[in-house]
């Protein structure tokens, strides 16, 4: 997967908080204040513990809390401009892959609103409560913004994940996904999360793998994307199914317990992704009507 050379890039829809210090001690958020790919995976690698359900407490949206930076997106990222320099750089690249997906979401779904994504170190704050990196790439509806360490692209492919460039983009479009979800209604509708292969917390993920995967189908119709191989839909469904539940679950603690899962397994996370690249359209992602 690589980038037009002369795509132009729109800037404003990323805001580089990196290097900067933010307020308050940094906590893992659980409930339903955020909704991430991999929030169990990126805890247990930083020494937290999976415990029932995850383990992550159940903090929520913590109300209050401070999200604006002053900050002019326009001056984000100087040496991101065009296709070229995203094909070098690595915050480039998440930059065009912002892009792209929304490009796709602007012409698949009737007013759709565009949601910033926030590069951070360490710890940021949100209207979900001051995050740390702990807690993975992650969406805040009540902000509409997505969240991510760079670095995590690195801790997944410790994990067993790919570097590949899709994989990495992977991430990007599932987060992208939950906007969409949180824009539908349907983040409203399943907010009661309750965990397990065929609850409402793992239908959201895999709804938003799916959603993923309509973009990888639709990608080269952004104008920025140059083409998707094979090769790279293999990259991608390596890292859907190194953070299955049951992959975690099996290489942390010696067994599966499917009732905590809140993300679903590894087959699930690849099956709906694939679906998604198939059906190629929204439609093909209901992922609340029978089992998963």
């Amino acid at each position: 997967m690589r980038f037009r050379k002369n795509a132009r890039l729109d800037r404003s829809q990323v805001e580089d908080l990196r290097g900067r210090r933010m307020g308050g001690a940094p906590v893992a958020l659980g409930g339903g204040g955020i909704v991430t790919l991999v929030i169990v995976l990126a805890v247990l690698l930083l020494g937290g513990n999976l415990g029932g359900g995850g383990g992550l407490g159940d903090l929520g949206a913590l109300e209050g809390q401070s999200a604006g930076t002053g900050t002019d997106p326009s001056e984000n990222l100087p040496h991101c401009q065009t296709g070229a320099d995203a094909n070098e750089h690595e915050d480039c690249f998440v930059l065009a892959v912002v892009n792209s997906v929304q490009a796709y979401w602007e012409k698949a779904l009737r007013n759709y609103e565009p949601a910033r994504t926030r590069f951070f170190d360490g710890s940021v704050s949100t209207s979900c409560g001051t995050a740390s990196s702990a807690v993975g790439p992650f969406y805040c509806p009540p902000d509409r913004h997505i969240y991510i360490d760079l670095g995590f692209f690195d801790q997944l492919e410790s994990f067993g994940g790919s570097s590949g460039p899709l994989a990495r983009a992977y991430v990007l479009a599932h987060e992208y996904g939950h906007h969409v979800q949180n824009l539908t209604g349907v983040l409203q509708r399943a907010s009661n999360r309750d965990t397990g292969p065929q609850g409402d917390a793992v239908r959201v993920e895999l709804q938003a793998d799916c959603y993923a995967g309509t973009w990888v189908a639709n990608a080269r119709s952004t104008g920025l994307v140059e083409g998707i191989t094979r090769a790279d839909i293999q990259d991608a469904l390596t890292s859907a199914a190194a953070i299955g539940d049951d992959r975690i679950q099996q290489k942390t603690q010696g067994q599966v317990n499917p009732e905590t899962w809140t993300h679903g397994s590894s087959d699930q996370r690849q099956s709906w992704f694939v679906r998604g690249i198939e059906g190629g359209t929204p439609n093909s992602c209901d992922t609340f009507r029978g089992r998963v």
